[in-house]
């Protein structure tokens, strides 16, 4: 039960026209939903400021519709399966028309919040090394921007032609946050994390030849960045930065 719901429960209780037993039994009914192949937690929203967003991938499309229905109809932010295919978004569509799906993302998701103030004095910079990290830098994009920043990106800017990079600079020391992407050796969060006074973000990508090891080879790299501020997040995982990202925004 949404916060609004509760309100709006009482507001009928004061109104008489509900029993307060029928009230008090609304109110204590258990946090998630139980579907039988997924339990949804639908006081996330309650706990975190968005509701709970769905790792698409694995589940059948039937699944991803269900769940995805579940929350539209338990909540009012906004929406996000992450890692979904079209059929995915197909089936979704049968009970959410309004749902959109991003391709380069791998994202459904639903933006309902006209309550969102994103505020430009507060900006997330995407950055990444080259054009095939894309995929992973729009699913950052997309999920902090739901999230209710405002968020920019610079694509293609990686230190085999870091001057590049310095074309940037103007954005790089207006970000607050940076989310910054790189496969083959990940080098280019050190370089970021050198130039800037603001929290990075590393994320590995699982792009590269042989011996980038699908990203680990990125991962170590990171992890190992003697620049300071620099925190990494998971191999390929755009969702946990552009989620990290946005909170660290709205502190600062």
């Amino acid at each position: 039960m949404t916060e609004a719901e509760i309100i709006h429960l009482l507001q009928e209780y004061k109104a008489g026209t509900i029993t307060e037993d029928d009230a008090v039994k609304k109110i204590v009914d258990v946090p998630f939903e139980e579907m039988r192949f997924a339990e949804v937690d639908h006081h996330r929203e309650l706990r975190q400021g968005m509701p709970e967003v769905i790792y698409a991938a694995g589940k059948t499309p039937a699944q991803v519709r269900d769940i995805f229905y579940s929350l539209y109809t338990h909540s009012e932010g906004n929406l996000l399966a992450t890692r979904a295919e079209r059929e995915h978004y197909e089936k979704v569509r049968e009970k959410v028309p309004e749902a959109v799906y991003d391709e380069t993302a791998r994202m459904i998701y639903l933006d309902r919040d006209e309550r969102i103030q994103r505020d430009e004095a507060h900006k997330i910079l995407i950055l990444t090394a080259g054009t095939s990290d894309i995929p992973v830098a729009e699913e950052a994009r997309l999920t902090a921007y739901l999230f209710g920043n405002y968020v920019t990106a610079c694509y293609d800017c990686g230190v085999a032609g870091i001057h590049r990079l310095f074309a940037h600079l103007p954005a790089i020391k207006e970000a607050n946050v940076l989310v910054v992407i790189a496969g083959m050796e990940g080098a280019l969060a050190s370089v970021v994390g050198g130039l800037t006074d603001k929290p990075v973000i590393a994320v590995p990508t699982s792009v590269g030849y042989g011996a980038s090891f699908h990203g680990v080879a990125a991962l170590l790299s990171m992890l190992n960045s003697c620049a300071m501020g620099v925190s990494v997040v998971n191999i390929d995982n755009g969702f946990g930065a552009g989620a990290l990202a946005s909170k660290i925004n709205k502190l600062r």
